[in-house]
């Protein structure tokens, strides 16, 4: 008997059941909550494409200029590998840590540990950046429906600024801590309004580029705008590419919720591969669109201005859609930014969950509400961590949406391509049994992985200089170099700090490749 099989927990049952290897691990969350379309919904309002494109239209092209659609295929790339290596492993072991307990299965506990951190790391990044950008354009949209510029205004006092953000910290949290039925029911409309906006501004962005009202900066589309190799430098793609593998982050929320879907081991899978197609089809089409209309520059109007780059969508709403469809761009970006905001808490709650109940964070986070059938502590430490970094970094820096949008690439390349890794690796055995294996289950995970592996090295070199990012610096070093890097080291030594207190997860006695589906009974 092993130490969780004896481990007790406080208003909790543990018992295994389930195949010897290969077993749905249900840790008492709620099943068949959600079905294909509930699952590729949540996929893609983890992502939030209108908050993705506002945040990172302008930067994209100010590193590659009007190759940024190409840019936007090519962050596609690795990202769709990657998604059928996550498909593969779920159809074997839908298991809610997913990243973490395959990378486990694969190349032991150590490196499944900081896979599973990387997962948790960057979801908190993200949360905060999501809040933030949902508390400015909260306190823009009450401007333009009261005509009042002071209330607009309001968003650039930090203190107000803050609170608001910790306020919608706090509602997400709570809904999130009450199920995937409450997720789910808000999300299709909010999915739904941000999907709609964007066409509308796609066709209005047109409309205008045709018409010449920006014949100063609005630009014929050409065929080259697709291609990669047409921007000016490597260092350039590189800094291009890591935003653009942000903007397709959080498709895997989808397989974070398969214990709770129906058909857990395919539908998570396809939903993934759904959300994926919906979202490269949005950028694809907002970004070109854009691009005709007011071009890829630095001045006015153009995407690539600094002055406006960080939040391209306040810039053009007015200008493209005019003042009253404008206020609906704003509505689109406060939805997409609270929905994640929202839906995001799910890959991290329940990686929490699982990286509690396999003993490699303390046994309390593998507590699930009775009746909401949540890991509620979880959501809750998440939700307070969210608020933590996000109040310490908008104190200590007034870049920071920029520089944790940066750094957050660096968490996305790590812990994607060690899963895309331990798929190859997981299913080595398998990979000459058909074409089709050695396609899905090693090819396409190993070139998903070292496409993300060569643009973590990349980057982790660039962000070392204070011109990436923001431009600003600690000590001489970039500061995102710090924000990345810190956080990742800050990873090893809690790992350091559980393998004296679990030390039968680290001797790999906990987690193997054999072992049998856990169950956790509220």
């Amino acid at each position: 008997m092993t130490q969780l099989d004896a481990r007790p927990q406080a208003g909790d049952a543990v018992r295994r059941s389930g195949p010897a290897d290969g077993g749905v691990r249900e840790k008492g969350l709620g099943g068949n909550s959600v079905g294909l379309m509930g699952s590729a919904v949540i996929g893609i309002s983890t992502v939030a494409p209108v908050y993705c494109l506002t945040s990172t239209l302008g930067s994209t092209a100010g590193e590659v200029g009007v190759q940024m659609p190409a840019v936007f295929l090519a962050g596609f790339l690795p990202m769709l590998l990657v998604a059928f290596a996550y498909r593969e492993l779920n159809k074997v072991m839908p298991d809610c840590g997913t990243s973490f307990t395959w990378t486990v299965k694969a190349f032991g506990p150590r490196l499944g540990w900081m896979c599973g951190w990387g997962l948790v790391i960057a979801t908190i990044i993200v949360l905060s950046n999501l809040a933030g950008v949902a508390t400015s354009y909260f306190w823009l949209l009450a401007g333009e429906i009261t005509g009042s510029d002071s209330i607009a205004a309001l968003d650039d006092s930090k203190p107000v600024h803050i609170l608001t953000c910790l306020v919608l910290i706090a509602a997400a949290t709570a809904i999130s801590y009450r199920g995937m039925t409450a997720t789910k029911g808000v999300q299709y409309a909010l999915v739904g309004l941000q999907l709609v906006v964007l066409a509308v501004f796609v066709a209005m962005a047109l409309q205008k580029a045709g018409s010449g009202d920006f014949a100063a900066s609005s630009v014929d589309f050409s065929w080259s705008w697709l291609n990669p190799f047409a921007v000016q430098s490597f260092a350039a793609f590189t800094a291009g590419l890591s935003l653009s593998i942000f903007m397709f982050w959080g498709w895997d929320a989808c397989l974070t919720a398969n214990e709770e879907t129906t058909g857990s081991e395919k539908t998570p899978g396809r939903a993934a591969l759904i959300a994926m197609v919906v979202l490269v089809g949005s950028y694809l089409a907002t970004g070109i669109a854009a691009q005709m209309a007011v071009g890829a520059g630095d001045s006015g109007l153009g995407l690539a201005n600094p002055d406006t780059s960080d939040n391209v969508f306040a810039a053009l709403a007015g200008p493209v859609m005019g003042p009253g469809l404008g206020i609906l761009l704003f509505l689109a970006v406060l939805a997409s930014a609270a929905a994640s905001l929202q839906t995001t808490f799910i890959p991290v709650a329940r990686t929490v969950l699982a990286m509690s109940a396999y003993e490699a964070l303390p046994a309390s986070y593998a507590r699930v509400h009775p009746r909401f059938r949540t890991p509620g502590r979880a959501t809750v430490v998440a939700g307070i961590a969210t608020g933590v970094f996000y109040t310490v970094m908008t104190l200590l820096s007034e870049h920071v949406l920029v520089d944790t949008i940066y750094a957050l690439g660096l968490m996305i390349c790590f812990y994607y391509a060690l899963t895309a890794f331990a798929c190859a690796w997981y299913f080595r055995a398998d990979l000459t049994r058909s074409p089709r294996d050695l396609v899905f289950k090693g090819l396409c995970p190993v070139v998903g992985g070292s496409l993300l592996t060569a643009v973590f090295g990349k980057t982790l070199y660039d962000m070392w200089d204070p011109a990436y990012g923001s431009g600003s610096s600690v000590f001489g070093v970039g500061s995102v170099f710090v924000i990345g890097v810190g956080l990742l080291a800050l990873g090893v030594v809690l790992m350091l700090v559980m393998r004296r207190r679990s030390p039968a997860f680290f001797r790999g006695e906990v987690l193997t490749k054999e072992t049998p589906a856990l169950v956790v009974e509220g």
